[in-house]
């Protein structure tokens, strides 16, 4: 008989086959005997680790349990003879397997023989190669269970470092700079991760990678938990700088397991893992590429693994740490954005209202950030707005500068709630640029001045967001923002567009071309999906309505997350009158993001085209704040022309007229 609990809660006959544990109530028997090592557990902690409010026939519930667990695994037991397994002894159950039948038991005791010995390298591997996922995957919501998870998964952590150090004493170990980059990756915490990279990566002859690695690591030490690396990561810098002696392999164990970084797991830590990424992810608006993608892959996954620690702090270090500046009302990836969103309030919701401020204001202005206006429902909007507020009213009060740019973002993200609220969008840009200037915050006084960009576009006033796009772009030489001129280039194409409809203006043909060197340079930037999906199409159609004339009918054309209010004017384009008066009627209303003011007046106009009155007056009464605003401006990325014109079109529909 074996039992595996590194993973979901298992039992296997000697010949491999499974045994029929029965139910959630049975395994969780089982589980809770194989954590108690041997030892005796008594009935009455048995029923306190099974149910939160015991029934009251819960004992009797327990024997039933433990009799039928008797029967699946000791199925040949002759009647009437004391079970040899799971034993009944004084006031409650031991169960008694040999050590090494119980996974867990013999992964423990590989971890103590590698601590002593590198002889027992072999036996660490088979123990580490044991885990299926996380112990005692499913036995959910019990206590005691998350308990030995936290517990087994340091341990597990433990082994995979040991391990690294132990190949690494040996003269091998290059062949491990994969494995150690996602061990970092996932546990950026770690500070002996990190030298052992580094160490591998020396091993592998990338001294220069090696120092890179310290680097990051003293970077993220230090700017992001507060503290200075240990003695350890400094002496290994100095070492692979002078190619010391102690860089080559130990010749006996005792030394490699003893010299050396101590086994720490730091209670706090924000980070993704290697600066390169760090770097991308917190330029999240201004950078692309593939890094991108990989980046918000690994901050969930930094997350997610914080949370398996069981540290409350350190998982709202981790979460809160992805201070990336962030632009667009529409997320790249909603379900991911969706699950830091869940994850930041479970740890919101444990560390409770007289958390540590900065760590609730950090979490607060996470949920802000991420719940993207057009990607989240009414009742989720509320919250995130409110969780805005409540993380820049956090800041103040602590006075952290990069803390405040942090939470203005996420006010910034929640200031789309109706259209016309360029002014106000200007006034958080305008701070923000303040605060990122005086305290050198330079990622977030690119995004300022993007900000500022934006709302001086939706405004109308061309001259003052292209003094804001040069200086954006002045910024992003220094701080690499590769996004900034693909954005810039959007907007320079859509002043082009805009001032083709003046007299002596360039000409449409231009204005078109323009934003087709724009669109291929977008296309060209991996992981936008959110940005970069039917903008193309929809500003060709602005074009073409700046010069009064049909919607384009391409069939070729992505119009993405504007089809269902492009489509009643392709429809119109396409002479099918009627089937564009359905489309109108099943349109939604524009959610509140970047576009909305643009989607209000392609509402209007297609109400007006086909002389739907009630239709219009919705319109019109949405866009009358934004009378004095620019359609699609905000997004400081093309144009519809004035506001004024399709509120005009839609007041006139609605009167009658």
């Amino acid at each position: 008989m074996r039992i595996d609990v590194l993973g979901a809660v298992r039992a296997l006959r000697d010949d491999g086959t499974p045994v029929d544990l029965g139910g959630p109530r049975h395994r969780e028997v089982l589980a809770r005997l194989v954590a108690a090592g041997g030892r005796l557990v008594a009935t009455d902690t048995l029923v306190d680790d099974l149910w939160a409010e015991p029934p009251v026939r819960a004992v009797g519930a327990l024997r039933t349990f433990v009799a039928a667990l008797r029967r699946a695994i000791e199925p040949d037991r002759p009647p009437r003879t004391p079970p040899r397994i799971l034993v009944t002894e004084g006031p409650g159950y031991v169960l008694r397997l040999p050590r090494d039948d119980v996974d867990v038991h013999r992964f423990e005791d590989a971890l103590a023989r590698a601590r002593r010995t590198p002889d027992a390298l072999t036996g660490l591997d088979a123990a580490l190669a044991a885990w299926r996922g996380l112990a005692y995957a499913d036995v959910t919501g019990s206590a005691w269970a998350q308990r030995e998870r936290t517990r087994l998964e340091e341990l597990r952590l433990e082994g995979v470092e040991l391990r690294a150090r132990l190949l690494l004493d040996s003269g091998s170990g290059a062949e491990l700079v994969a494995e150690l980059g996602a061990h970092v990756t996932e546990h950026p915490w770690r500070e002996p991760a990190w030298g052992l990279l580094a160490r591998a990566l020396h091993r592998a002859g990338r001294q220069a990678d090696a120092l890179a690695t310290l680097r990051r690591a003293r970077t993220m030490l230090a700017d992001q938990l507060g503290l200075d690396p240990g003695a350890d990561l400094r002496r290994l810098e100095t070492d692979i700088l002078h190619g010391a002696t102690t860089l080559q392999p130990t010749s006996t164990a005792s030394t490699a397991c003893t010299a050396g970084t101590a086994w720490t797991t730091w209670p706090a830590g924000v980070r993704l893992g290697p600066r390169t990424t760090v770097e991308l992810a917190r330029t999240l608006a201004l950078a692309g590429g593939d890094a991108l993608v990989h980046s918000r892959r690994d901050r969930l996954a930094a997350a997610r693994a914080a949370e398996r620690t069981g540290d409350i702090a350190l998982t709202a270090r981790v979460i809160g740490a992805y201070d990336v500046p962030a632009l667009w009302s529409r997320a790249d990836d909603p379900v991911q954005s969706r699950a830091v969103v869940a994850a930041a309030e479970r740890t919101l919701t444990a560390l409770g209202p007289d958390g540590p401020a900065e760590l609730r204001a950090r979490l607060l202005a996470t949920v802000a950030v991420e719940s993207r206006s057009a990607d989240v429902s009414g009742t989720e909007r509320g919250r995130a707005g409110q969780a805005a507020r409540e993380a820049e009213a956090l800041a103040r009060e602590l006075g952290d500068p990069a803390l405040l740019v942090f939470a203005l973002n996420g006010v910034f993200l929640q200031s789309f709630t109706r259209p016309g609220l360029a002014a106000a969008r200007d006034a958080i840009g305008i701070e923000m640029l303040d605060l990122a200037t005086r305290h050198e915050l330079s990622n977030f006084a690119v995004l300022g001045r993007l900000i500022r960009l934006q709302s001086a576009s939706a405004l109308g006033d061309l001259h003052a967001a292209t003094a804001h796009a040069e200086a954006a772009e002045l910024l992003a030489v220094s701080t690499e923002a590769s996004l900034v001129p693909v954005l810039t280039g959007w907007f320079r194409a859509r002043a082009t567009a805009a001032r083709s409809a003046e007299p002596g203006g360039p000409t449409a043909a231009t204005a078109a071309a323009q934003y087709r060197v724009a669109e291929d340079a977008l296309a060209g930037t991996a992981g936008m999906p959110g940005l970069h999906r039917g903008l193309f199409a929809l500003a060709l159609l602005g074009l073409r309505l700046l010069h009064d004339r049909p919607a384009p009918t391409d069939s070729a054309l992505d119009w993405g997350p504007y089809c269902p209010w492009t489509q009643p004017l392709v429809l119109l384009a396409r002479n099918r009158a009627e089937e564009a008066r359905t489309a109108l009627a099943r349109a939604p209303e524009p959610p509140p993001d970047h576009m909305q003011e643009a989607l209000w007046c392609l509402t209007a106009h297609a109400a007006a085209r086909l002389g739907e009155r009630p239709v219009a007056a919705r319109a019109a009464t949405a866009l009358r704040p934004a009378r004095t605003e620019h359609a699609g401006g905000a997004s400081g990325l093309l144009t519809l022309g004035p506001v004024a014109r399709y509120l005009a079109e839609a007041e006139a529909c609605a009167r009658g007229r």
